[in-house]
């Protein structure tokens, strides 16, 4: 039985109403596709426009998909993403903050002030305010799961706001899980590691690199690559399946908790 089928005989979030944010592509395109593909109703929200081709893709294969365009890294558009998602489908089941990426790999004294508040801004606040927007509609009906994806770059090289940004995100999580377990949520994270990803159609960074920065981003890429126990970057199917498993009820007795995903790598 292929991969495909074996999640689809699952139906692990069946009628559930599941937010992915970052759905345009990578690790978020991977999640939305295969929670339609276990009968989620996905909600699928991303800055980019290329959003509504991964719902065109989930409707196509029979799945659920809704697309919503906002910037969440601002508390209205993240206000607007749960009240679009309620609107379509009475609820919020599972939410995943996907939303971050390192946008600049240089050491630090050589990062300019607006490009630290970037990062942050980039690689925080989405899940800040995502989490704050969902967490009412949740707590209404007693019930949610929140998944967080972090990074194991909280201890790395040539990227300390992104590490700032992702070491607010364990924070965020484990604090959150203590206030919301009453509600009926659970707040967890994963922490991907190094991933082998397609070319991005919108890139982080549209500057061109000169010379320097390739060499920095390199060295990221080297240690990465030796800081993990298998020697090579994880794939995206690899990233996915933990999100799915936290996100799903397999996971009901876990709260609070980063998962490290990063082979071998704690972070």
């Amino acid at each position: 039985m292929s991969a495909p089928e074996s999640a689809a005989v699952r139906r692990r979030f069946q009628d559930k109403v599941v937010v992915v944010t970052g759905a345009a592509q990578g690790i978020g395109s991977v999640v939305a596709r295969q929670v339609a593909a276990e009968g989620g109703l996905t909600v699928l929200a991303d800055r980019s426009d290329l959003v509504f081709d991964v719902a065109a893709g989930i409707r196509d294969a029979g799945g659920t998909a809704h697309p919503f365009t906002c910037d969440l890294e601002t508390y209205a558009g993240a206000t607007s993403l749960m009240t679009e998602a309620v609107a379509q489908f009475g609820r919020i089941d599972v939410l995943v903050n996907n939303v971050g990426g390192t946008i600049w790999a240089k050491p630090f004294e050589h990062y300019e002030e607006q490009q630290i508040e970037a990062e942050i801004r980039r690689s925080l606040f989405p899940t800040l305010w995502c989490c704050r927007a969902a967490l009412p509609h949740m707590a209404d009906r007693g019930s949610g799961v929140i998944v967080n994806v972090s990074s194991i770059a909280t201890r790395s090289i040539n990227r300390v706001p992104y590490a700032a940004a992702k070491g607010g995100v364990n924070a965020l999580t484990a604090s959150l899980a203590f206030e919301a377990a009453g509600k009926g949520i659970r707040v967890v994270a994963t922490a991907p590691g190094g991933t082998e990803a397609p070319p991005r159609k919108i890139p982080r960074n549209p500057t061109e690199q000169s010379e320097q920065e390739g060499e920095w981003y390199q060295q990221i890429v080297d240690q990465t690559v030796a800081s993990t126990h298998v020697k090579r970057y994880g794939t995206l199917a690899e990233q996915a399946a933990p999100i799915l498993f936290l996100a799903s009820d397999e996971a009901s007795y876990i709260t609070g908790s980063v998962l490290p995903v990063g082979g071998g790598d704690q972070g």
